[in-house]
């Protein structure tokens, strides 16, 4: 192992960015990835950087929470966003991806810094031997989710995951279908399938009625399944009542086919998926159902009678620490200077989430061999108020989280202000902006 180098486990998202952000400071890297020797179940490529549920990193305004970080995140040099928007298939205001296109890309980055090491091999402990950044993700294999539990001396959390089906474009019925973006808001990049009051009791029946998958016994928990909230199968969201759906992933509001100038009862939404606009995916519509129960459900869309289904959606169970007794607000850990964790292993939730903390272990190891002082982000910032949130929370109660408003460290605003999202919100983001250009001349 030589002297000058950081071994980063996994190959997602989270890894990546810290290798790249590790081989920029002239800092050698052994990245390994198990796959393709060892498989998770819901990748579907051996690529570094898969985008394994949807293909959609959020919203890139920076009046939203997870704009906000994006913005940060490019202030801060992260390589992955960067690529992301290169990747850049139509998406309204959300940032989309091309996954084929993007995983190549990041691949390839990651070949042409000649300090980058990436070795296709299960670590099944944490090294000892060399500085670590541990971003296995939450499909870390069980031998390494062991000693990670032996590590943090205690059991690791667990939550269920879901992911949405895929159809063939060309098998959509546009004569019913049509494109358009919530509110007329950025290009009119999404699918929409109509439903009237008639055909969504008849979707919900079939819905409600489906046979599931069963769970596998390394799946089961004893205590029930345990979902995080915003990635709840289809299914769940229904088993809430009847109308639950239509106030979620299915709402019609602000979606009118220019054709008939009709606001539908309930709006079936699909997401590019790739670069060629050939794959749509089912916006919400993450599930465990059995295939064919799937594919009944989807044929009974109208517009998806005959669709052409590329992927159907399966569940998995994710795995996190429990930050709060693990970690510093750097993601370094407190038990051990040269080990940091990052990704969704942090119980950090989502794909620019991990993508930011990866950013952020990978600078401040780098900082920590340089015996610099690491970088501690305000809660004034968006990546500041999701680190502190995961290693300040009260750890009994302790579980994965997204960038939201909520966590970031309010203003003394008046009383218009207050009643007023959107002018606070472009206000916290214009405070947060200013924050990290101040820091960037620190990393």
């Amino acid at each position: 192992m030589e002297k000058n180098s950081v071994t980063v486990i996994g190959a997602g998202l989270a890894g990546c960015e810290a290798a790249l952000q590790l081989a920029k400071r002239g800092i050698n890297v052994n990245l390994y990835e198990m796959r393709p020797q060892k498989t998770t179940g819901a990748h579907a490529t051996d690529k570094p950087a898969e985008f394994v549920c949807s293909n959609s990193l959020g919203s890139f305004d920076v009046t939203n929470a997870s704009g906000l970080l994006k913005k940060e995140m490019e202030l801060l040099g992260s390589f992955l966003i960067k690529t992301a928007y290169e990747a850049k298939v139509p998406a309204g205001n959300a940032l989309a991806i091309d996954r084929t296109l993007f995983s190549q890309k990041v691949e390839e980055l990651l070949a042409s810094t000649g300090r980058i090491n990436l070795i296709r091999e299960e670590l099944t402990t944490i090294p000892t031997d060399t500085p670590v950044i541990v971003a296995s993700g939450p499909l870390t294999s069980d031998p390494l989710a062991e000693d990670i539990r032996v590590f943090c001396g205690e059991d690791h959390l667990h939550f269920f995951d879901a992911i949405a089906p895929i159809v063939e474009k060309d098998s959509i019925n546009f004569d019913i279908a049509f494109y358009a973006s919530r509110y007329d808001k950025g290009e009119a990049s999404y699918i929409n399938c109509p439903l009237n009051k008639e055909q969504y009791e008849n979707f919900y029946n079939i819905l409600t009625n489906a046979p599931r998958i069963e769970l596998k016994d390394f799946e089961k928990t004893g205590k029930g399944a345990k979902f995080f909230e915003s990635c709840l199968p289809v299914e769940v969201l229904a088993s809430r009542g009847i109308d639950t759906l239509r106030y979620g992933p299915m709402k019609p509001v602000g979606l009118v086919d220019k054709r008939t100038g009709t606001e539908n009862y309930a709006v079936v939404q699909l997401r590019q998926d790739n670069k060629d606009a050939t794959m749509y995916n089912l916006v919400g519509f993450q599930t465990n159902l059995k295939w064919p129960a799937q594919k009944e459900l989807l044929h009974s869309i109208p517009g998806l009678e005959n669709a052409n289904i590329l992927r159907y959606g399966v569940m998995h169970r994710n795995t996190f620490i429990n930050s709060p007794h693990i970690l510093n607000p750097t993601l370094q850990t407190r038990k051990r200077p040269d080990l940091f964790f990052a990704g969704q292993l942090t119980g950090t939730e989502g794909y620019t989430e991990s993508i930011a903390t990866g950013m952020l272990a990978g600078i401040n190891m780098a900082k920590y061999l340089a015996q610099e002082e690491l970088l501690t982000l305000p809660k004034s910032t968006m990546l500041g108020a999701l680190t502190h949130y995961i290693c300040e929370t009260e750890a009994k109660h302790f579980q994965p989280i997204n960038s939201n408003w909520g966590i970031v460290e309010q203003m003394d605003f008046d009383k218009k202000t207050r009643k007023n999202k959107k002018l606070k919100a472009q206000m916290l983001s214009e405070r947060a902006i200013e924050c990290v250009q101040k820091l960037t001349e620190r990393v």
